[in-house]
């Protein structure tokens, strides 16, 4: 389609922005700023759906929306990211969703281009680089490996990369009549429910777009637990989506769970038969390797945070494959 760059106020489209908002009272309004102050010619709505919070979370939502008419505040009483996606597409009804997080980042014209891209593509849903903005080592670690290829195997919102069709975008900006038509968020997923939303829309003969100008910062996780965590549930709920749709399976989701499965085979080998020590060497090598290269992150924090992501998704991913029912949500 035409650039729509020219195009007066008017003819650009409606816009929901939906955001899922879980104890986020010391931040909240300035992310609803921060996504108001955004220079899109059209008309931009925020629905705030909010969960069960004890910081206040609420009172500020709606005094958000007493101050401006532009905010809406959704209840969301499960208190998990999908049910909140889905209450919030259904309370609005603009022809273009973009999905915010309470603590996103995006960047300037984010909305803009989004939608002048996903008009000029004809795509169904369009997304750019997830950009880590770190506040200590720790997490200046976390950034260096998650955004490189030895630690989540290289997917263009990490990586970067050319524009054009991919497999799953971070975030996302949508056309509503086709994310409607596949049903929305898949409840059941707490993790991976974009993955597998994006699975769907490519399925019905979408077009999932990265675009490399698009950004959208975000806080990587400030400590080994919660990067633990973050990623067993990741593995874990990549096992639902697995289940779901084998066809969706990618060469860089298998490489991680041979690796770790082979070096707990291979140590375990090894008293009886040394040359098995080959390959925990050939992994430690690889994680220093990809550790040196990160820059300024501390090589050593690095390699831990390689480490620690490898291992835990494995483990999740092992899981959620044992656990034949699709895992209950709960609240996180």
């Amino acid at each position: 389609m035409d650039d729509p760059a020219d195009e007066p106020p008017e003819a650009w489209p409606d816009v929901d922005v939906i955001v899922p908002v879980r104890d986020e009272a010391a931040h909240l309004r300035t992310a609803v700023a921060a996504v108001l102050a955004q220079d899109y010619p059209g008309t931009v709505r925020v629905t705030l759906a909010v969960a069960p919070s004890g910081d206040g979370t609420e009172d500020v939502a709606r005094a958000l929306a007493a101050e401006d008419p532009r905010v809406t505040v959704v209840a969301n009483p499960r208190g998990i990211t999908p049910a909140a996606l889905n209450v919030a597409i259904g309370a609005g009804s603009a022809p273009v969703i973009v999905r915010v997080d309470g603590h996103s980042q995006l960047s300037e014209g984010y909305i803009r281009r989004a939608v002048a891209t996903l008009r000029r593509t004809g795509a169904v849903n369009v997304g750019g680089l997830q950009v880590p903005v770190a506040t200590s080592p720790f997490e200046e670690a976390v950034a260096a490996a998650t955004t490189s290829l030895l630690g989540t195997g290289g997917p263009a919102y990490r990586v970067g990369g050319g524009e054009g069709p991919v497999d799953t975008v971070y975030l996302g900006v949508f056309d509503r009549a086709a994310l409607e038509a596949v049903g929305g968020f898949d409840e059941r997923l707490i993790r991976n429910q974009d993955y597998e939303l994006n699975v769907r829309l490519r399925k019905s003969g979408g077009v999932v777009w990265f675009d490399p100008e698009l950004a959208v910062g975000y806080r990587p996780r400030g400590t080994w637990g919660a990067l633990a965590r973050q990623y067993f549930e990741y593995g874990r709920y990549k096992a639902v989506v697995m289940r779901l749709h084998p066809d969706s399976v990618r060469l860089r989701q298998v490489v991680p769970p041979v690796a770790v499965v082979g070096v707990a085979a291979a140590l375990l080998l090894a008293p009886r038969w040394r040359p098995a020590l080959l390959a925990p060497a050939a992994y430690a090598a690889a994680v220093a390797a990809g550790a040196a290269a990160a820059r300024p992150a501390p090589p050593t924090l690095v390699a831990g945070a390689l480490a620690c992501i490898h291992t835990t998704w494995t483990a999740g991913l092992l899981t959620g494959l044992l656990l034949r029912p699709t895992p209950t949500p709960t609240p996180t």
